[in-house]
């Protein structure tokens, strides 16, 4: 009896300790130059973990709430489709280049979306951050920082405003997970310079009166670019999406229909739906050049039987 006494009082007395500690925390969270909300103190639990606890923090869910930061952000965010709908509508001109117009409309909609939101995130995950107990930060630990947690929950910006929206739905967002980072990284650096000059060359070989050899490399060039950004782009949503769900969906927030519809589903399933166009109409280039090489007989294989046509 007395050694069962003894663990109680000695587990109460770290439960103390604990709450202590996070209080001590919250309060140092609040002196930073940033604003701290609950919502933010709790995703900042939830990043820095608590070792030698029963239970790990868990995320908090909410439901989804149509304030005016929520609008502006959805809006912004959509107001790219619009935008790159106008472009590709006033540069590709003339009514037999539909496809190519559909093409340079995808791609700057991708270079607008990488350029600026996605950029913004690696923005906010390597110059915003809170700072907090070196003793109270899990590893991995982000740009070897203990005492700071970085990502967009810990600013006010505008674009901080429009990641803390959406970590609502996917709150890896919101901090800096360094998988989420690592393809980020990829995206923004390659991918919106990429998407850019394949508008570029869709330009080129739609609009600009070039001669025909120089319109055939170009015209290789884009698609093979094309189909090198349209499989990294479903290589980058397999990786940032199917880890989380071989774990259980940790991070995700499904108690909306604007979350998992909307923020989820419609955000992500873009890039999965038109990579998969522009990889088939890849294909069909690639078919309709080889047929015309084999037909003119002018493949360039090299076997002896094109040799003995010639």
């Amino acid at each position: 009896m007395a050694f069962k006494d003894s663990l109680e009082s000695i587990w109460a007395a770290s439960n103390v300790h604990y709450y202590n500690a996070l209080q001590s925390l919250k309060a140092l969270a609040g002196v930073n130059t940033t604003t701290t909300t609950t919502e933010s103190l709790a995703k900042l639990e939830s990043q820095i973990g608590w070792p030698d606890l029963p239970e790990q923090p868990i995320m908090v869910t909410s439901n989804f709430k149509l304030d005016l930061p929520a609008f502006l952000c959805i809006t912004f965010a959509l107001s790219l489709i619009p935008i790159a709908y106008f472009l590709g509508d006033r540069i590709i001109t003339g009514r037999f280049n539909q496809r190519n117009r559909y093409l340079f409309m995808w791609h700057a909609y991708d270079a607008l979306t990488h350029l600026t939101i996605e950029a913004s995130f690696l923005y906010h995950c390597f110059f915003s951050y809170t700072s907090i107990s070196p003793s109270h930060n899990r590893g991995p630990i982000f740009l070897k920082q203990k005492d700071r947690a970085y990502g967009a929950t810990y600013s006010r910006g505008p674009f901080a405003r429009l990641w803390q929206e959406y970590a609502k739905a996917d709150h890896r967002w919101g901090g800096a997970d360094s998988t989420i980072i690592s393809i980020e990284l990829l995206t923004v650096l390659l991918g919106g310079p990429a998407a850019v000059y394949i508008c570029w060359l869709i330009y080129k070989v739609t609009i600009t009166p070039i001669p025909p050899s120089t319109r055939g490399l170009l015209r290789g060039r884009l698609w093979m670019l094309s189909v090198v950004l349209a499989t990294a782009e479903l290589y980058g949503g397999f990786m940032t999406f199917v880890p989380e769900w071989l774990t259980g969906s940790p991070a995700l927030n499904t108690s909306s229909v604007v979350y998992w519809f909307l923020y989820l589903f419609f955000f992500n399933f873009t890039w999965v739906l038109f990579p998969a166009w522009v990889l088939w109409q890849a294909y069909k280039e690639i078919k309709a050049s080889f047929s015309r090489s084999e037909t003119g007989g002018g493949s360039s294989s090299g076997s002896p039987h094109n040799k003995k046509s010639r």
